[in-house]
């Protein structure tokens, strides 16, 4: 395997989405009516969900040591986002649920690019990296979610979260596939994959669950 350099794409794109994941896991914290979290909390919740799908993928793939303990500015970053998260804990303002959203649809589509171009980078074929995006994109949410007490969102029926990751990977190996530079592929996925994300959530587009209500 060739090795991945700190300056290439899939580093940009793989350190943005640990500091939107930070700052999801961290806000979602604060956010809990549940329970009430103290600081480590804040910031345990966000390091799950800033590292938890890329430690996860990179344990699947079996070569080596997670990235995120192979560089300590994964854990830098994270540190930093949540940092940034926990300074809203006394600004409880209207826009806090907007800013979770935002930032775990930025998490989301930065994952879910950087998961398949890893995937890619390793030699896999497109369906195993289709789903090793998705892993990654929704791995740390998951995790978050189930030490928050409650059954991962992305087996809840509700706005479209998996499908979101799984398009945007789409997207970006469609591009990819069509000769684009992988910076731009790069983008045309991640977008893609924020713009499905925030669009289900502004015009409430809903998964179907199995059982009907009549069924209950």
């Amino acid at each position: 395997m060739k090795l991945i350099h700190l300056g290439t794409v899939f580093f940009v794109v793989e350190y943005l989405g640990v500091v939107a994941g930070a700052l999801s896991g961290g806000l979602s914290a604060i956010r809990n009516t549940r329970y009430k979290y103290d600081l480590v909390g804040v910031y345990v919740l966000a390091l799950v969900t800033a590292m938890g799908g890329g430690i996860t993928r990179d344990v699947i793939l079996q070569n080596g040591p997670p990235l995120a303990f192979q560089h300590p500015s994964y854990i830098l970053i994270a540190l930093g986002g949540a940092t940034v998260a926990a300074l809203f804990e006394h600004r409880m303002g209207p826009g806090m649920d907007r800013a979770i959203d935002l930032s775990d649809a930025a998490a989301l589509g930065f994952f879910a690019i950087a998961g398949t171009t890893r995937a890619l980078h390793d030699g896999l074929t497109v369906l195993p990296s289709i789903l090793l995006g998705l892993v990654t994109a929704v791995g740390g949410g998951s995790l978050r979610d189930v030490l928050s007490g409650r059954s991962p969102r992305v087996f809840e029926r509700g706005q479209f979260y998996a499908i979101a990751a799984l398009f945007g990977s789409a997207t970006f190996l469609l591009s990819d596939t069509l000769g684009y530079s992988r910076t731009t592929s790069t983008v045309i996925g991640t977008v893609s994959c924020f713009l499905l994300r925030t669009l289900s959530i502004r015009f409430n587009w809903r998964t179907s669950p199995i059982r009907s209500a009549r069924e209950e």
